[in-house]
């Protein structure tokens, strides 16, 4: 007995961590930063973690209050009915949710490349097919409508994400909106707003309300999560808001209870302290520009709590920084060999990033300013990546 035919699926591949990669070196975790996988530097909301400390005691009970509770916080603020919201377990979970409703067997979603491979793993394992539009490096990774909808052939979903992952690029409101007027009535354009706390852009849920000067629209959703701004990867928390006409659908497509007690309560928790995500997006903002200014190599302007950086040799440079304690995340698997994606870390995590960087790219002998283009490589895995 076999499982089905699961030849074009791809495995998961989280970014290392630092006790993996101390294990397989041999030395003291100690040594070691990790800036590879976008996670807060400050770690979790105190707060969040007090309530998780509080609610342990009381986790043979199922989640039904603290799930309503969280559910009822994220609508207020959004502005939103609280059955537009669907918590899952990680914005991942809520894409499957997203795909359970939407996608009938060989319904195909429209995904960014390069970007989240998640979105096309989705949707594989619901019988959907994926198809891409492109992202350029040389137009800068520039989002545009124009560039989404040269690709779209009738697809279910379009996935559009602001700030795009590796790159840190938005795509403007404008943009987005015409994107979903140029699209069939029965597509559904879904906004990833992971990154959405560190960026100076409205949330497209301002297409939703009719806000900022849009009409209101019924074919445009949103996915946020927990595992940024708020420091709870962790616990694995994320939601979508949908269009208020089918909110009613979560009920028929999620799990019992998509988001565990601890995770809802340490997420409501974390949603009221203010302190702790402006503390987070000023370091983000800090980190940025200290890189920009100071590594020698191109680095891309970034929206997200992250950069990505042009040093030629993605996979050399890499290891060379691990070998030296400072964990990166190589592109490579994201079709950009020739970049590598840094954190946003502390002051002290991103000044000692940039001078391991240098140093490296100096020993290396690669380009200054990381002008190798990136060859074409069409059999580089995918990655599904935070």
């Amino acid at each position: 007995m076999q499982p089905r035919d699961l030849s074009d699926h791809v495995a998961y591949q989280a970014g290392r961590g630092i006790e993996e990669v101390a294990r397989e070196l041999g030395r003291d975790p100690a040594e070691f930063i990790k800036l590879a996988s976008n996670e807060n530097p400050h770690g979790p909301s105190p707060a969040a973690v007090e309530a998780i400390r509080e609610t342990a005691s009381s986790v043979n009970a199922y989640p039904k209050a603290a799930h309503a509770d969280l559910t009822a916080a994220i609508a207020a603020e959004w502005g939103v009915d609280d059955s537009q919201v669907w918590l899952a377990n990680g914005g991942d979970g809520a894409l499957d949710y997203l795909h359970r409703a939407m996608l009938e067997p060989d319904d195909a979603v429209l995904v960014p490349e390069p970007g989240f491979a998640y979105y096309g793993m989705s949707a594989r394992f619901h019988h959907g097919a994926v198809e891409t539009y492109a992202l350029e490096r040389a137009e800068d990774f520039e989002q545009t409508a124009d560039s989404v909808l040269e690709a779209y052939d009738g697809e279910r979903v379009v996935y559009l994400t602001s700030p795009h992952n590796p790159t840190g690029t938005t795509i403007d409101l404008a943009e987005i909106e015409h994107v979903a007027e140029e699209t069939a009535e029965e597509t559904l354009v879904v906004v990833d707003e992971a990154y959405g706390e560190f960026a100076a852009v409205d949330s497209a849920l301002a297409l939703t309300q009719g806000r900022d000067g849009f009409d209101a629209r019924d074919d445009v959703a949103i996915l946020r999560t927990f595992s940024k701004a708020y420091g709870l990867a962790g616990v694995r928390l994320g939601y979508a808001v949908v269009p208020e006409a089918w909110g009613d659908a979560y009920a028929r497509v999620n799990t019992p209870f998509a988001a565990s007690e601890l995770a809802c309560r340490a997420g409501l928790a974390a949603f009221d302290d203010d302190e702790h995500v402006e503390r987070t997006v000023e370091t983000t903002l800090e980190s940025r520009e200290y890189m920009r200014e100071t590594i020698d190599a191109h680095v891309w302007p970034s929206e997200g709590n992250f950069v990505l950086v042009a040093v030629g040799d993605a996979a050399a440079v890499a290891e060379e920084m691990q070998q030296r304690g400072v964990i990166v995340r190589d592109c490579t698997s994201f079709g950009l060999p020739g970049c590598i994606r840094i954190t946003c870390g502390t002051d002290a995590e991103t000044e000692r990033a940039v001078e391991t960087l240098n140093a490296v790219l100096a020993d290396l002998g690669l380009p200054e300013d990381g002008a190798a283009e990136d060859p074409a490589d069409p059999n580089a895995p995918e990655v599904s990546d935070s």
